[in-house]
């Protein structure tokens, strides 16, 4: 049975579930060096163990996402919600780096279904103005867990050890099982008939030929994947190269989180007056000025926390005003298949960053590969969406008043 939520119980359920996946990285990540020293391991191993959590996120989001179809969005996340909690423990007890590399590919599969199904629950219940300020309040909360996180991880590593990161994440996967079994309602049908080999093809088909959907998807791919493939890369620019230690480290991302917080505020602000998809330009504006800049500094200048964070924030106050209406625009022709189109959305942005994280470990130079790949991420989120704008036709750019007005991809 199906019930409905307001806006403000399913934008913080939802902030939640997606902040969980970014949450389990920025924390981990002041501890990175550290961990090379703990197990006597080398670098390439420890980046290994952010490259397979993110190949587990990208990959299990595919199942996630259309179990969720089938058997319901509750039951999936409590299944995943669990998976997550054994990754958590077995990487805080690992012995060795081969156990930790099993534990995060274990918590990436488990915090996959974050993403896939808070997407979903807002599309199986809102469309148009309404939908794009839930996803803008789920940015909004987003800023908050991965802005504190590395803080948080920069603090609990030099008081208790590596280990105790571990256990924080633990804890996190404890209060997302109690926060989905009391408070959070089913907002799909389950259909059994979804888990069938050839609907799920189907469904695929359907999204990888629908060009709406593709070129959306491949602008928050552009914009989101750079976060999470830049992710790989600053620790060993700020800690190995500037000099920071993990709890410089931890303190200066909150500069990235605070200008990501900073758009998510000014758009909620100026949806009063403009439609989102007035906002993505100027998004994307910041996201190519973030771009060149980064590309300029990291090449021409000794790298500094400012040559590095400022450019980097740019970027990232960009994708503030990006996201509400490319990922609403993405799900609205499809609330037949919400969490199929979730996780396929999902899987091409985590997709890019662990694209990222790989030609960064191509490159081997964390200086050049972070001028390199990210304002190349920059350069595809800002033509994807010219690709965007040739094949759907937009609705004007003034708000209207009661704010009801729906997106143009949810009507047929």
């Amino acid at each position: 049975m199906t019930r409905r939520m307001s806006e403000r119980r399913t934008s913080i359920i939802g902030a939640f579930l997606v902040a969980l996946g970014p949450v389990s990285m920025a924390l981990y990540t002041p501890a990175m060096p550290e961990l090379v020293r703990a197990f006597s391991s080398s670098e390439a191993a420890i980046k290994m163990t952010l490259s397979l959590y993110f190949a587990g996120f990208a990959f299990a989001q595919l199942v996630s996402g259309t179990l969720s179809d089938v058997i319901g969005r509750r039951r999936t996340t409590l299944i995943f919600m669990t998976i997550y909690l054994a990754g958590s423990l077995m990487a805080a007890f690992a012995p060795s780096v081969a156990v930790l590399l099993a534990g995060r590919l274990v918590q990436g599969i488990g915090a996959s279904v974050g993403m896939t199904v808070a997407r979903a629950i807002v599309r199986d219940q809102f469309t148009g103005l309404q939908a794009a300020r839930i996803m803008n309040m789920i940015g909004m909360m987003l800023a908050i867990g991965p802005a504190v996180s590395p803080t948080l991880g920069g603090l609990a590593l030099g008081l208790f050890g590596w280990q105790s990161i571990f256990f924080l994440m633990v804890g996190f996967a404890l209060m997302a099982c109690v926060c989905v079994q009391f408070f959070m309602a089913e907002t799909a049908t389950p259909d059994p008939a979804k888990g069938h080999l050839r609907p799920i093809l189907a469904a695929y088909r359907e999204l990888l030929t629908d060009t709406r959907f593709v070129s959306s998807t491949l602008v928050i791919a552009g914009a989101v994947g750079a976060l999470y493939a830049q992710a790989t890369m600053l620790p060993f620019v700020l800690i190995g190269t500037v000099g920071l230690t993990p709890t410089e480290f931890g303190v200066g991302m909150l500069m990235q989180s605070g200008f990501f917080f900073s758009g998510t505020v000014t758009v909620r602000l100026l949806m009063r007056r403009f439609t989102p998809q007035a906002l993505v330009p100027v998004g994307l504006c910041f996201i190519a000025l973030g771009s060149v800049a980064l590309a300029y500094t990291m090449h021409a200048l000794e790298p500094s926390f400012l040559a590095v964070m400022a450019p980097v924030g740019v970027y990232a106050f960009g994708i503030a005003f990006v996201m509400p209406y490319m990922m609403t625009a993405a799900m609205a022709p499809f609330p037949h298949i919400a969490g199929t189109a979730s996780a396929m959305m999902g899987f091409i942005q985590m997709g890019a960053g662990l694209l990222g994280g790989a030609l960064a470990a191509v490159v081997g130079v964390p200086v050049l590969a972070l001028g390199t790949i990210i304002p190349s991420f920059g350069l595809l989120c800002v033509f994807s969406y010219l690709w965007y704008r040739r094949t759907v036709r937009l609705t004007p750019l003034a708000a209207p008043v009661d704010g009801t007005q729906p997106l143009p991809e949810a009507a047929e």
